[in-house]
């Protein structure tokens, strides 16, 4: 493989910025992502800054990226630490620690190379190896018609968990949730 799975830092803002923007005009964008482009576009600099910093409260963010020998990013995958008692993204209680795996992104030309797999071993070590939070579940959904994306978490060890919750704004699709068994 010709690239370095690794987690982003604060200065790889611009990068994450332009890979981000590239999934949201990806074709199935739609049903793979919550935000469209024309909404991420006319974010500003700050957002993309905090973005890359893992700002985002509380919680424990961490992105993961295939970094290319010139620098430039082919995916990504990003990982939400959600704590027994607290809330997790989609608002409800959350029963044991666990990881929220968001964001997940290959470019056309890599998929099927292996590249998003070194992702999600990334980013499942990482949640694994915390040492404030001891995560005992890796979750993460996926719209009901992204088959593709399915068949891929499946290989990759995922099941359906059973749990499934509407997509917001289309409240006539669901997204269902995966573990990892």
């Amino acid at each position: 493989m010709d690239h370095v799975i690794r987690a982003v830092t604060a200065e790889d803002w611009q990068r994450v910025k332009e890979l981000r923007l590239d999934a949201l005009r990806d074709p199935v964008a739609g049903i793979a992502f919550l935000e469209t482009y024309d909404n991420a576009v006319t974010k500003p600099d700050e957002f993309w800054q905090e973005r890359a910093a893992g700002s985002r409260g509380d919680m424990i963010v961490q992105q993961f990226v295939a970094a290319r020998t010139d620098g430039g990013f082919d995916g990504s995958v990003t990982v939400l630490i959600e704590p027994a008692g607290g809330e997790d993204v989609l608002g409800a209680q959350v029963d044991v620690d666990q990881a929220h795996l968001v964001g997940v992104f290959v470019r056309p030309e890599q998929r099927g190379t292996g590249l998003a797999r070194a992702l999600f071993d990334a980013a499942i070590d990482f949640a694994h190896r915390l040492d404030a939070v001891k995560v005992s579940r890796v979750r993460l959904y996926v719209h009901q018609d992204n088959q593709r994306a399915e068949a891929f978490y499946r290989k990759i060890g995922f099941t359906r968990s059973g749990r499934s919750v509407p997509v917001p704004g289309d409240e006539s699709s669901v997204e269902h949730e995966l573990v990892l068994g």
